[in-house]
């Protein structure tokens, strides 16, 4: 019960962050679920990879109902989302490739180094200066695959790299927020594809499909789909920018524990 209890929480906290930073919640996802498996004695081994397919199955629910929330208030560019799936779905579904043939630590180093990464991005305030506008098909399918890949290794819907990539090239924050939350769908498809069937071959504990732990994807989309419209309508009157320093100080305090259990 108390484990239904964390995972209803957790999936209530990235809902709202989905909705209100456009980052899908992996971020925080990931890591809480790689504490909490840890603590059920679920396959030392395979923890990581049950961690990021839990998350990006569960970023599949968030995100429609985040997507949802933007579009009512057009804040979301089809044109953009169009553009760029088919390149996000073609790397994703690699990238969980690569990453069910990687160790566990190696998967928690890659994670550590990313939370770090976006974390300084937030605190310093690090926003590329729009300077062009958005690319041509191919280029697109370019950035998607490189978006797609680098969100499957980490279990995140993309928006920490999407939202700067569109701001780059001249799209609205609040564009970019909200084209964010339905570019992480694709993500999250592909991305669940991907590790329920590289993990069917693998010995894993029941109430799995693949990498997927059936009970942590209930209570957390469960929760999340609830609370990610309420991100959206925060998102168009909070201060969105003190508000990322807040949460970049926590994704630094999720970093180091995760790193100190390295050692």
């Amino acid at each position: 019960m108390f484990a239904w209890l964390l995972y209803l929480a957790l999936g209530a906290f990235a809902g709202v962050l989905a909705g209100l930073l456009g980052v899908g919640g992996g971020l925080v996802i990931v890591p809480i679920l790689t504490f909490i498996f840890t603590a059920r004695g679920l396959p030392a081994e395979h923890i990581l990879h049950l961690a990021l397919g839990t998350s990006l199955a569960s970023i599949m629910f968030t995100s429609v109902s985040s997507l949802r929330a933007h579009h009512k208030r057009g804040a979301v560019d089809w044109a953009v989302v169009r553009r760029i799936t088919p390149g996000i779905m073609s790397g994703t579904f690699l990238g969980t490739c690569v990453a069910s043939r990687l160790s566990t630590h190696t998967l928690k180093v890659s994670f550590v180094v990313f939370l770090f990464v976006v974390a300084g991005q937030m605190l310093l305030d690090i926003k590329p200066k729009p300077h062009r506008q958005l690319p041509g098909r191919t280029a697109m399918f370019g950035v998607g695959g490189l978006i797609g890949g680098i969100s499957s290794l980490v279990g995140i819907g993309g928006g920490s790299m999407s939202v700067p990539f569109m701001v780059w090239c001249n799209v609205a924050m609040h564009t970019a927020i909200g084209t964010s939350s339905a570019i992480g769908f694709p993500i999250a498809l592909a991305g669940a594809i991907g590790y329920v069937v590289n993990g069917l071959s693998m010995d894993l504990p029941p109430l799995t499909i693949g990498f997927v732990y059936l009970p942590a994807l209930a209570g957390v989309a469960a929760a999340s789909i609830l609370t990610a419209p309420l991100g959206a309508r925060l998102a168009h009157s909070l201060p969105i920018g003190r508000l990322k320093k807040v949460f970049a100080l926590f994704l630094l305090a999720m970093g180091i524990k995760m790193l100190l259990s390295l050692f």
